[in-house]
């Protein structure tokens, strides 16, 4: 008889794992956006990664470049951002854009920098549900007086030789 008993709390129990396994999302989209410090189109050592700045997933559809999803996202203290999906895009290209920096010292967008596209369906060998995009940069207004050594380190600066 106490058999009986378990049995309807265990669909129960069941049915409400059921309803919480269905509201997680399919794909969670993570990237960073940083401050380029140097001006150098790339991350350094001296990168400054960007709390508050604001992205947004887009995902076009591939026949008629409409807009199907646009979601946004805001960083965090490490420069992250998290966007979470609930479906596919097989048909669409997606892609997280910068909207917009927090900091007034560094909001020139980089060319190439600006968004990074990510692939949102199942059908391309990638099984995990997180997708790991590009970082995102801007340009600081004035590069860091460490910026020349570094460069030059990197063998990166402006002289001719």
């Amino acid at each position: 008889m106490a058999s009986l008993r378990i049995l309807p709390a265990a669909a129960i129990l069941l049915f409400a794992v059921a309803a919480v396994a269905t509201k997680a999302p399919d794909y969670v989209i993570q990237g960073r956006v940083y401050c380029d410090t140097c001006r150098a189109g790339f991350e350094t050592n001296v990168t400054e990664y960007m709390k508050g700045a604001k992205v947004r997933l887009e995902c076009k559809h591939f026949g008629t470049g409409n807009v199907e999803r646009a979601i946004d996202g805001v960083t965090d203290e490490t420069g992250t951002y998290k966007v979470e999906l609930k479906d596919s895009h097989e048909e669409d290209i997606c892609e997280v854009v910068l909207v917009q920096s927090p900091r007034k010292d560094c909001d020139e967008v980089q060319e190439l920098r600006d968004r990074a596209s990510v692939l949102l369906t199942r059908n391309v060998g990638i099984c995990d549900s997180v997708r790991l995009a590009n970082p995102l940069g801007y340009f600081k207004d004035v590069p860091l007086p460490v910026c020349g050594e570094l460069l030059k380190q990197l063998d990166l600066d402006d002289q001719t030789e």
